[in-house]
């Protein structure tokens, strides 16, 4: 029987070729996309389970008020690790401190590299479970050993045996290889750390680490433990919550909580320093719907035309049931028809998810592949498949079954007109999701945009930045400048503590006049050379610049306006403002300059000048010098001053450019997903129009003879259509408004959501629709009416 049913489902897709192809199609389309949606939600679930441990590490989260916010950061003071080390083995198995992920030189012989790397105690590569390919994880425990990623070993050493050499890490710190981890997949938060070096020795070579042992306030590492079997996440947070509070001296500001390594990409937002459960998961459930939706769609044209050919297919099924099938013997033949084509599009889906695969990796940022030799993924796969082919067929099945016998014999059956209420139902369900997800797509990219066009209050055009990391070019500011303007091609040149894109440090003890003695205010804090405002261009509002013929500007500050907003004094040049007990002048204040999020308000922040405390060179490069000309000026330069590190340099406009990359991979992904809807549902309006242009084919033929104009005959088949999508749009509208509104929300910085643009959306459905019903339309329009009537 089942091969008798696979037969007539063959021989139904020869034999309407056109109707099969838009069904397949449609089909394999939808499941494409909701199995790449599907490999995408994996890979998000599935982040930083390649860790054996996941389920027991954690990130130590710090809790602090400051300027009267509640906020969350990962950032630790040294003394906390050590609390947590000496004194809560009951409750940690392992702790280890880290610093963040740098960019640093590592040198094995004329071999020169810059990879990023991380200082760790020595429990950190087993709390991560690394990969050993050789050696092994303790090594550490000797503080002048590194592991190297497989592929840094490789780049460094070739094919020969790295273990037992040595490296030079930013040309002063040699270290004895003694392990090769495998490299970190794209998918764990370790992701890209090439290297890992002892914590102990990092701070043997930056002696000012020593200082910081017994700073309860200087919160500048990452703190990560692990939990030792049968201690709860929630026990361990609230045990430690209060240990800082005998060192805070603001008075029980701070407080720690954990943050589970399984909720580090996911459920990562705090409000008031409570963990919400929410974050990038909000993409997850996005996608996931989108995917639902776009599946949906393809069963839904499936449905459609299924059902629009019902009277093809009723003497057929008169027939079998004059001969003595049952209701259930024809239901089960036609979801068997729709099992066989469901099969043939997933067939098709994985040949298109395969090829896309690539493109969709890059787009999302991922490294996704198709698990083929996973039998659990076949098991999945083939259920997907006979989902989808049971849900697109279920209607069809149940309807094609109820017709009664005697009158589609008698040639009296006629679908009547309700029988097409439920196919305009579809349409309408169809287009209000397209239609939601061409305004979703355009919001995002909006968005954007305007977070792109902020003024950023300085020139971004012609800077490069680059990292001070090997001690050549420590202490030689100004023959390096001398050198780099004799060049011709440089503008100006400064160095500070943070990258134009970046405020790395905040501090408090600031005191000046008329304060609250009650607060405690932060600022973002810049240290700075007296080149840097002219470097970047910055804009002075009030005041001067630094200045060399000033003496007096090594005690000097510069405000933005944030932090003039903050001190509550409307012209503050010329106060005094004692930081930490020392007093300096402000000089100047600028406009503010967007140096992190451009979604957020600007941070209150204080320029200072300091030379010693530098991480970063700023070039500018003259407007009118072609930048590969630029380099090749610079490149002799910088070897000459730092021969122990090869030229590498960023462009301020791709760092600040990284700043929107979520937001516009969102949209990217979006406007696929979005594309792939409209086609879905065009392909469903195009068989269904083609139907109905067949079905009225004899009516046109007497409008025609009549004298009906083709201009007539195209409105009349078009328009049935059209009313579906104009309800569709005003279904799509207040829906995306609603949630979109509630998505832009989340940033202060923020666009609107003009009527304009629902109105343009719809506009564009309409469009749509019209280019894809009007080819069937006119064809039947432009049909000689003898050939429509002949049989008359």
């Amino acid at each position: 029987m089942i091969r008798n049913f696979l037969t007539i489902a063959w021989r139904n897709l020869l034999k309407q070729k056109a109707y099969s192809a838009i069904n397949v199609f449609g089909l394999a389309s939808g499941m494409a996309v909701a199995l790449i949606i599907g490999l995408w939600i994996w890979d998000e679930m599935s982040f930083d389970r390649y860790h054996a441990n996941h389920e027991r590490l954690a990130t130590v989260m710090v809790n602090q008020t400051f300027n009267g916010v509640r906020g969350t950061d990962q950032t630790n003071s040294y003394p906390v690790g050590t609390e947590l080390r000496t004194k809560w083995g009951n409750l940690f198995k392992a702790v280890s401190l880290a610093t963040w992920n740098e960019p640093h030189i590592i040198a094995a012989g004329e071999q020169k590299i810059t990879q990023t790397g991380v200082a760790v105690q020595p429990e950190f590569p087993d709390m991560l479970s690394l990969h050993m390919i050789s050696g092994n994880r303790s090594a550490l425990k000797d503080m002048a050993s590194v592991l190297l990623s497989a592929s840094t070993a490789k780049a460094l050493f070739g094919s020969s045996d790295p273990i037992g050499k040595t490296v030079k890490v930013d040309n002063r710190t040699p270290l004895k290889v003694a392990g090769i981890f495998e490299d970190l997949p794209k998918n764990t938060s370790f992701n890209g750390v090439n290297f890992l070096w002892s914590w102990d020795e990092y701070g043997a070579v930056n002696t000012w680490l020593k200082g910081t042992e017994t700073e309860w306030g200087n919160h500048s590492w990452r703190l990560y433990v692990q939990l030792n079997p049968h201690v709860g996440m929630h026990q361990a947070s609230e045990a430690i919550k209060g240990i800082v509070t005998p060192h805070d001296q603001m008075k029980d500001n701070e407080t720690l909580t954990l943050l589970p390594m399984d909720d580090w990409r996911l459920h990562d937002e705090f409000v008031n320093g409570v963990a919400t459960g929410g974050g990038r998961i909000a993409f997850v459930w996005l996608f996931g719907i989108i995917g639902v939706f776009v599946l949906l769609l393809a069963c839904i044209n499936f449905m459609n035309l299924s059902t629009a050919r019902s009277e093809r297919r009723a003497k057929e099924v008169g027939i079998r049931k004059t001969l003595g099938s049952l209701r259930r013997q024809l239901i089960g033949q036609l979801l068997s028809e729709s099992l066989f084509i469901a099969c043939l599009a997933l067939i098709l889906a994985l040949l298109l998810v395969q090829l896309s695969l690539p493109f969709f990796n890059q787009l999302a940022d991922k490294d996704m592949r198709l698990p083929l030799g996973n039998g659990w993924f076949w098991l999945m796969t083939l259920g997907f498949a006979l989902f989808t082919g049971l849900v697109s067929g279920s209607y069809p099945a149940l309807y094609l079954s109820s017709f009664q016998p005697i009158k589609v014999l008698k040639g009296t059956f006629k679908v009547g007109k309700l029988a097409s209420l439920p196919r305009r139902v579809l349409v309408v369900v169809q287009f209000t999701v397209s239609v939601a997800l061409i305004i979703g797509t355009v919001i995002v990219y909006k968005q954007v945009q305007y977070a792109k066009n902020r003024p950023v209050g300085y020139t971004r055009e012609g800077l490069l930045t680059m990292d001070i990391n090997t001690p050549e070019i420590w202490g030689h500011y100004n023959e390096l400048r001398g050198d780099l303007l004799r060049t011709g091609v440089v503008e100006d040149m400064a160095e500070s503590n943070s990258k134009p894109t970046e405020v790395n440090s905040n501090q408090i003890g600031f005191e000046w006049a008329g304060k609250d003695p009650a607060t405690q205010p932060a600022f973002g804090i810049i240290a700075v050379t007296f080149d840097y405002g002219h470097t970047l261009h910055w804009h002075i509002k009030e005041g001067r610049d630094y200045s060399r013929q000033f003496t007096t500007d090594s005690n000097a500050l510069i405000l933005n306006e944030a932090a003039v907003k903050l001190i509550g004094i409307a012209h503050p040049v010329g106060m005094t403002i004692q930081w930490n007990g020392k007093p300096y002048q402000v000089i100047g204040v600028i406009h503010d300059m967007v140096m992190e999020s451009p979604y957020t308000p600007i941070k209150p922040t204080v320029f200072y000048p300091n030379f010693g405390w530098t991480s970063s060179i700023i070039v500018r490069v003259k407007p009118t010098v072609p930048i590969g000309f630029a380099l090749a000026k610079l490149a002799p330069v910088f070897h000459q001053h730092n021969p122990g590190s090869p030229f590498e340099y960023k462009f301020t406009d791709d760092e600040y450019a990284t700043k929107f990359s979520d937001e516009e991979r969102v949209g990217r992904l979006a406007g696929v997903f979005a594309l792939f809807a409209i086609l879905i549902s065009c392909l469903g309006l195009f068989g269904l129009a083609s139907f109905v242009a067949e079905q009225r084919t004899k009516e046109m033929g007497v409008r025609k003879v009549l004298g009906a104009s083709v201009y007539s005959l195209w409105r009349l088949l078009s328009t049935e259509f059209v009313v579906l999508v104009v309800i569709s749009c005003c279904i799509a509208t207040p829906i995306s408004w609603f949630y979109l509104h509630q998505w832009l929300q989340r940033y202060e910085y923020r666009t609107g959501l003009p009527w304009w643009l629902f109105v343009a959306s719809a506009v564009c459905a309409l469009l749509i629709t019209l280019a894809t019903v009007s080819y069937q339309a006119m064809k039947a329009a432009l049909a000689s009416p003898v050939k429509s009537l002949r049989t008359e």
